[in-house]
């Protein structure tokens, strides 16, 4: 091998060490950053680092009258409540768009996609007015059917893959062994499509615990969720609140994506759009 080989050898090696060095450092720089505010305890300029550490502000978050486990507990049950608003829509919207013969449904599909056409920020606003109007500003109705909003799109497309990649020649021998519509899909249809249902839910969970501008514009002042406690902090300069905040939001969605990342295999996501 000559040193020529060697050289183009190690240059076709070197651009796809460098884009994963670039790409590592676009993730975790900002979350080495973030870790490092929620540990500060004094970090003023011109220092390139925090001078000291520890637990303080930790202690200030979760004190009783912080308001950080008000605000945690209802993220936590506007989101469940939004997987249980969105799923049950889904599911049926799913079976159908995946097994029955609907006229245009490609339009159909389409429809689901709009909310996330256009900016968030117009859409909420309208959303909000239009809600004043029904009294549901500043209640968890409001604000669990505006988190529905987007994750209905998430919901719809992913159940309309799931029960696309069930096996039919399944359902057909329970179907000539005697068993009924309602119960072929209870035991064969539901349990092949459930963990593409489970992804599904973790998707709208993720999005609705994470939603700050329609709760802000439908919830606020009467209910603060994690992303409007972030929010303020933030605004108020109180970088190691708002960073606490932040790696507490941080924890369930990585635990999330790597239960999605089992549930979620290739054959049900080559089947989205279809």
């Amino acid at each position: 091998m000559t040193m020529a080989s060697i050289a183009r050898r190690g240059a076709a090696n070197l651009l796809p060490a460098l884009m994963i060095g670039i790409c590592a450092f676009v993730v975790f720089g900002p979350l080495t950053n973030l870790f490092m505010w929620a540990f500060a305890e004094k970090w003023f300029f011109p220092a390139r680092y925090p001078t000291e550490y520890g637990f303080d502000f930790w202690q200030r978050v979760f004190r009783p009258r912080a308001g950080a486990w008000t605000s945690l507990f209802s993220s936590v049950w506007i989101a469940l409540a939004t997987v249980a608003l969105s799923m049950a829509l889904a599911v049926p919207a799913g079976y159908a768009l995946a097994r029955l013969a609907l006229p245009a449904r490609a339009f159909i599909m389409l429809i689901f996609l709009l909310p996330q056409a256009f900016p968030s920020l117009p859409i909420f606003v309208n959303i909000a007015r239009m809600f004043y109007g029904f009294g549901l500003n500043g209640t968890y109705l409001g604000v669990v059917l505006v988190h529905s909003l987007p994750g209905l799109v998430y919901a719809v497309w992913i159940a309309t893959a799931a029960f696309g990649a069930v096996d039919r020649t399944m359902e057909e021998a329970a179907r000539n062994l005697g068993a009924g519509p309602l119960r072929t899909f209870r035991d064969i249809t539901l349990p092949q499509a459930f963990p593409g249902l489970i992804a599904a839910s973790i998707f709208v969970f993720l999005d609705s615990i994470d939603e700050f501008t329609g709760t802000f514009f439908v919830g606020t002042p009467d209910i603060s969720t994690l992303p409007i406690l972030m929010f303020n902090a933030s605004m108020g300069g109180n970088y190691q609140i708002a960073s606490i905040t932040a790696l507490v939001l941080l924890v369930p969605s990585i635990g999330f994506m790597l239960v999605i990342e089992r549930f979620l295999k290739a054959d049900v996501l080559s089947r989205i759009g279809r």
